[in-house]
Order: C-alpha cells, then sequence, then structure tokens
C-alpha cells in the first residue's frame, strides 16, 4: 500500500501537554508538588549507655546515638533547614510500667533538654510520647493481670510523661500509643501544668503494619505479640479518618497517618477532612525497601528517594517523618 500523503493527511493535536515538559526549567516551572527542608522531620534514636554510635543493620546510614552523637546529629539538621527531629530514647533498663520514660533522668527527657540546649528555636523538638520503649514487655501501655493492654490506666501514664518531656523543653510531643482519649488527657496535663504553649502530633491513624520491622531493631523492642487490639486495622480508611476528627476535637495541633506509602489514600482522606496540618510517617519499613533495592542496583536510589517524599506530599502531607530527612534536604538544594 502506498504511504504516499499519509503525513500530510494526519492532523495533529491541538491539545499537546508534553509542550510543558520540552526542558527542566519548564518542567520545575509548572511542577504542582515540590517537597521543602522545613517540611522534612529527621528521627532520632539515642541509646544510653553507649560510647559510640550502634548502626542498625535493618536500616543503612541510620544508628542508635549516643547523646554526644545526637547533639552533632541535630546541629547538621538545623543546619540544613529541616522542619525538626523526632527523639526517641532507649534506655538501659525496663520494667513493666515503662517508669525509664517517665523519669526525668531517663534518657529521653535528658536528650530532649539536651537537643533543646544545642539547637534552641532552630528546629521543631518533637518527642515520642509511648511506653512501648520503655516497657519489659514492649507494648505502648500498662498490662491488665490477664495480659490486655489497660486503656485507662495507660492514660494516666501518659500525663505523666506528657509533664515530664514538657518539663525537659521539648517543644511538641507526640502521643503515638493510640489509647483511646490519649489527647485529650495529654492536652490537660499539659495545660494543667502550665506548658500550654507545649503542641501536640498526634499519631492519629497509626496503623498495624508489617513495615514496622526494622524500627523494632531500632528501639531494641522486646515485643510480646502484637499490638492489633489497639492499632487500626490495615483494611480501614474511614475509621482513619474518624480518630483523626476525634484527636482534632480533643486538641491536636497536627495529626499523622503512619505509615505513609501503604496508606496514602488515608493521608488524602485525612487531609480532606481536617483544618490542622496533617504529617505522615514514612517508616522504617518503607526505608530498607528502598535501600534494599538501591544496594541491589535495581533503582536510582536518590531519584527513588525523592519520588517517595513527592508522593508522600502529594498525598496531602504538610509535613513528612523521614530517615532521609538530612540526605533529602541536601538533594533538595542541588
Amino acid at each position: 500500500m502506498s504511504t504516499e500523503g499519509v503525513e500530510g493527511a494526519v492532523a495533529g493535536p491541538v491539545v499537546r501537554p508534553r509542550r510543558l515538559r520540552t526542558t527542566p526549567a519548564m518542567r520545575r516551572m509548572v511542577a504542582e508538588t515540590q517537597v521543602a527542608p522545613r517540611q522534612l522531620v529527621l528521627p532520632l534514636f539515642v541509646r544510653e549507655g553507649l560510647s559510640e554510635p550502634q548502626p542498625i543493620s535493618s536500616m543503612p546510614g541510620v544508628v542508635q546515638h549516643t547523646r554526644s552523637s545526637l547533639l552533632a546529629a541535630v546541629a547538621e539538621a538545623a543546619e540544613l533547614g529541616l522542619g525538626g527531629v523526632m527523639l526517641f530514647g532507649i534506655p538501659e533498663t525496663r520494667d513493666a510500667t515503662g517508669s525509664a520514660g517517665i523519669d526525668p533522668a531517663g534518657i529521653l527527657n535528658l536528650a530532649i533538654t539536651d537537643v533543646v540546649g544545642e539547637v534552641g528555636d532552630a528546629l521543631t523538638v518533637m518527642s515520642d510520647l509511648c511506653l512501648d520503649e520503655f516497657t519489659d514487655h514492649g507494648h505502648c501501655g500498662l498490662l491488665t493481670p490477664d495480659g490486655r493492654v489497660d486503656n485507662d490506666r495507660t492514660l494516666a501514664a501518659y500525663a505523666e510523661m506528657a509533664r515530664a518531656q514538657a518539663h525537659a523543653g521539648v517543644d511538641m510531643v507526640g502521643p503515638s500509643g493510640m489509647m483511646d482519649g490519649q489527647v485529650a488527657v495529654v492536652r490537660e496535663a499539659l495545660d494543667a501544668a502550665e506548658h500550654s504553649d507545649v503542641s501536640i502530633l498526634a499519631y492519629s491513624a497509626k496503623y498495624a503494619s508489617a513495615f514496622y520491622g526494622p524500627f523494632r531493631e531500632a528501639v531494641d523492642s522486646c515485643l510480646e505479640g502484637d499490638r492489633r487490639t489497639y492499632q487500626q486495622d490495615p483494611a480501614n480508611a474511614v475509621e482513619g479518618v474518624r480518630e483523626a476528627l476525634l484527636d482534632v476535637a480533643e486538641g491536636a495541633d497536627v495529626v499523622m497517618v503512619k505509615p505513609a506509602l501503604a496508606y496514602l489514600d488515608v493521608v488524602r482522606r485525612v487531609r480532606d477532612a481536617v483544618d490542622v496540618p496533617v504529617a505522615a510517617y514514612n517508616i522504617s519499613g518503607e526505608y530498607a525497601m528502598v535501600e534494599a533495592a538501591a544496594a541491589n542496583g535495581w533503582i536510582d536510589r536518590e531519584a527513588a528517594i525523592l519520588e517517595t517524599l513527592g508522593s508522600i506530599h502529594r498525598a496531602g502531607a504538610d509535613v513528612i517523618l523521614t530517615y532521609w530527612a538530612a540526605e533529602a534536604a541536601r538533594l533538595l538544594r542541588a
């Protein structure tokens, strides 16, 4: 068959979206989503009794810090323009009630004071408000004699923990245990102790995820069983929105969805439902998967990091907790 005249007979499209993709400058100009260092929060682990930082094998590049190495990490975070740091403490001694998390001389409370003294108001200093790192059973609350998590007794412990962290100088507490009523109790405790300026980042929609494995190595978890009676069912999205709305009503200043990547739909739903900032936690398993694939040469690591964070922001997260925060800030500056 002759093709003579075919080229001239084909009418090209009038609307050509590709025009806006023709050059790097054009793509930058029309980009709909841009992650900035100020939106990133770096989670950091500090372990009591260490003489030098301890690498976490399942999270390449992440360590358990000493108190002194923690200060170097937060100073770098401030210099990079990050939004904040989230501190997790790992004590030498654990007990059934997680008393080291409430002790003013416990590792987390000491670290809060150290970090605030190092960075002042250059970073938002946040702290995990939960008992799981401090209990010898690894659960996020106090247990009944038959091994169930006692919601209301745990709330009383959270109130004490909130007061201790506020006294240590924290800017924002992060109640993460998924106890019913936790935000209201923490807010009341802070206000009663004249810490009304301490804000609350509520772990509102925290799912019982399979992606937490590396984190449990990071905090040397003692978990017995699972957390499915208090963390959310991965099947449920409407429930995640309900939890976020309850937390806003109880006084949360920011609400969070955790994990991020497997729950981008929930991030979007929560963003559409609330009138406070929304955070998402790009968790340890998500980090470890990218690192492992990159180590095997299967993906472009730096591009994957930025694409991951961009997707979380695009879904609706105003703030992203990520172990790549410092590296991503450097990449975004390049």
